[in-house]
């Protein structure tokens, strides 16, 4: 029997947990609720540590940087990390604008200044550079992927959303406790939306998310599965790199849609409801994607 386009009544799901990760690939920010701009979350992976030459810098390459922990101000977003003082970057300030690549996009940006540039060089033992994302600039998500929709973004890695369920999760975690391994937080896959009320990997069968806010109706499509890195096998309290939970998704999680790469979660894109608030709790309807 075909689901495509069933819906789920409202309380079937909701939104269980939203994250903002304002500098890409380090600690993200649990908020009750975040205003959906142009690029995903309002102030998502909007900064970037990059090396002399303007690339981009992730955990692959610096898993410490899992330890720098950003906090969210009226005016300033504030980097703190073990050992170093805090550093606040304020909203309303950038300094040179620069050129900066972020996989194969170069995208115009802003250099945040030597402060910012020596505080992350001293924490991270090499010579860095802070970036801000140029709201100027256009960075379109694979339109293989997104097809009419003109998606977004900032640093992201290439979607301006990233959706998981809590339900895969518990199982992801019921895997590791059979083989001897310690469960993992939602924090190791750096999901934006974590959705409640879904059987165990649903999210990878479903075609758009319908959520009622206050602000109006918002519409997310899920458009390509996430595959997994080595950053989910960061540990966020040691910033060092381990063997799980790489090891047992692999045992079950290779995804033919993605040649047999290790998936978890699914990255989605705006549809409708810019401007709209997101908040922890709201129902989610639901349409399926699969026969």
């Amino acid at each position: 029997m075909s689901l495509q386009g069933t819906v789920l009544t409202p309380n079937d799901c909701t939104v269980a947990e939203l994250y903002v990760h304002p500098l890409k690939s380090c600690a993200g920010v649990a908020v009750a609720e975040r205003t959906l701009g142009d690029t995903g979350l309002d102030l998502d992976r909007e900064w970037m540590v990059v090396d002399a030459h303007g690339r981009m810098l992730t955990q692959r390459e610096l898993p410490r940087m899992a330890l720098i922990a950003p906090q969210l101000r009226s005016a300033e977003v504030v980097l703190r990390a073990p050992g170093m003082l805090a550093l606040h970057l304020r909203l309303d300030t950038v300094e040179a604008a620069t050129r900066v690549q972020v996989w194969d996009d170069v995208v115009k940006a802003y250099d945040m200044g030597a402060l910012a540039a020596q505080w992350c060089s001293d924490f991270l033992g090499r010579p860095l550079r802070l970036v801000r994302f140029d709201p100027e600039e256009t960075r379109l998500s694979s339109r293989k992927w997104s097809g009419p929709i003109a998606a977004a973004n900032a640093f992201s890695d290439g979607y301006p959303l990233l959706v998981a369920g809590a339900a895969s999760l518990e199982d992801l975690n019921r895997r590791l406790v059979a083989r001897g391994a310690a469960p993992v937080a939602m924090a190791r896959f750096r999901p934006n939306l974590v959705l409640a009320g879904l059987q165990p990997y649903d999210e990878d069968h479903l075609h758009e998310i319908d959520i009622a806010t206050g602000d109006g109706p918002v519409t997310l499509r899920l458009v390509k599965p996430c595959v997994r890195c080595a950053i989910p096998n960061v540990d966020p309290a040691r910033g060092e790199a381990t063997r799980e939970p790489g090891e047992t998704l692999a045992t079950y999680r290779a995804d033919p849609r993605m040649q047999g790469g290790i998936t978890f979660g699914m990255n989605a894109v705006v549809v409708a409801g810019f401007d709209c608030r997101l908040r922890v709790g709201q129902a989610v309807a639901v349409r399926w994607n699969f026969a």
